[in-house]
């Protein structure tokens, strides 16, 4: 693990470094998941790479591959895990979606994905990586989040109702009580 971790820290350091060089693209990706439970014993993993050209030059051949997902516990319902990007302009974006279905139950950290694209002014392929995706529960019982469900539906019901009536309230409250600055005058008046 700590192997990885100075792995992708040098990996970093070295695509900071050829991106200082001068004119060069230098590709950044974000890596997420979201998790849904379309039924019950059912979570499905809607994973989202986003890719950002942040250099100066246009990346040509973008490849993106994440292979982190182990087939003995996920199911790739649709999508791809890789996706190829013909050309990654400077300042420019690219996303890709995949969704997979769990097969157990456990905890699971994905790795980065990997990211590999061409520069013209050298021969060798230049490498990028993700980010990790931080560690999840797969099919775990979560608590019911029912915590503010009556309020919130109280308020969606009678909210409306409640505001009026209480504008109607302030509205009278205003008209019936006496003015204080009428008071005033009516006494310089006497004098």
């Amino acid at each position: 693990m700590a192997r990885r971790s100075l792995l992708l820290a040098a990996a970093v350091l070295l695509s900071l470094l050829a991106a200082a060089v001068g004119d060069a693209p230098f590709v950044v990706s974000h890596k997420s998941v979201k998790l849904s439970r379309p039924g019950p014993g059912v979570e499905r993993l809607v994973v989202t790479l986003d890719l950002y050209n942040q250099g100066s030059a246009t990346a040509y051949d973008v490849s993106l591959n994440d292979d982190s997902w182990p087939q003995e516990a996920f199911d790739l319902v649709s999508g791809s895990t890789s996706k190829i990007v013909e050309k990654l302009e400077p300042g420019s974006t690219a996303s890709h979606n995949f969704v997979l279905e769990t097969k157990v139950q456990g905890r699971f950290q994905g790795s980065p994905a990997v990211i590999k694209y061409r520069v013209p002014t050298k021969a060798a392929l230049q490498e990028a990586y993700s980010t990790p995706v931080l560690p999840f529960d797969i099919l775990a019982e979560r608590p019911p989040q029912q915590k503010f469900e009556l309020a919130k539906r109280a308020v969606g019901k009678y909210g409306p109702l409640a505001s009026v009536v209480s504008f109607v309230g302030v509205f009278i409250y205003l008209v019936a009580s006496p003015s204080k600055s009428g008071a005033a005058k009516g006494s310089k008046k006497r004098r």
